[in-house]
């Protein structure tokens, strides 16, 4: 298994944690998919993977609606995607994703959580070097399905890494899945590949997997830092929160 696997394994605990977050996220996303896109599902390939992902998160359809509404209300504000970089407490580089119609509020709420843990925003690019920008889809897995001729299948479609992984339904029902990384681009043509094959697609979305070594914290330290990722990830504005700090042995 490569490091976004393991990368996974930890944010997926987290998102089972942050169910109301998750459909804030969502619905934001919703939004702004909507406002690049347009509402039609049929020419909005993005759209078409949150409304999936939202179903498999269980967020009740009344939630999605609302979010596409609000695209198409003209009196709404734009959300817009920024992305904030900068260092925690001993040398952790954080990797902060947001969806705002107010970016001076979001900048100073992101500014005040670095200050209160010891740590500093930083400027354009100071860490988002050390983040590889992926996309990331997760199918239905069936008995019928081949991994190894998936996998080679999935190359020629920009498919970099492929595993299998298990998600919880909302009653804690487990279910098999198919993890599929790539870089960022090939966005467009995975979904395509998913979606002619006929697979079920449980998401399609974006992440950042760090790219350089990760580092060892003491426990201690570790409090330090899951605080400012709690209060960075505890702000309405914030979709996603990466750092280089190594995951905690199991």
């Amino acid at each position: 298994m490569g490091r976004a696997f393991e990368f996974r394994k930890e944010r997926k605990m987290k998102r089972w944690g942050h169910m109301a977050r998750t459909f804030t996220k969502l619905g934001k996303e919703i939004t702004i998919a909507v406002k690049q896109g347009g509402a039609d599902v049929t020419g909005n390939p993005r759209l078409r993977a949150l409304i999936a992902e939202a179903r498999s998160e269980s967020m009740p359809k009344e939630n999605v609606e609302r979010a596409i509404k609000k695209a198409t209300e003209s009196k709404q504000g734009d959300f817009k995607e920024v992305l904030y970089e900068g260092y925690g407490p001993f040398g952790i580089a954080y990797l902060v994703e947001t969806a705002t119609d107010n970016n001076t509020r979001t900048v100073a709420n992101v500014r005040s959580y670095f200050n209160k843990c010891g740590g500093n925003l930083g400027t354009s690019g100071s860490v988002s070097f050390m983040f590889d920008h992926k996309c990331v889809f997760r199918i239905k897995k069936t008995d019928a399905m081949d991994l190894e001729e998936m996998e080679l299948e999935m190359i020629d479609f920009g498919a970099e890494e492929l595993f299998e992984d298990v998600e919880l339904t909302k009653d804690g029902t487990e279910y098999g899945v198919v993890v599929i990384y790539g870089d960022y681009t090939s966005y467009g043509q995975i979904q395509k590949y998913i979606e002619d094959k006929g697979y079920e697609l449980v998401s399609g979305g974006f992440e950042r997997i760090p790219n350089t070594e990760l580092k060892e914290v003491t426990e201690e330290q570790r409090a330090t830092l899951e605080k400012l990722i709690g209060l960075l990830e505890d702000d309405e504005d914030v979709t996603n929160v990466y750092t280089t700090m190594k995951p905690a042995e199991e």
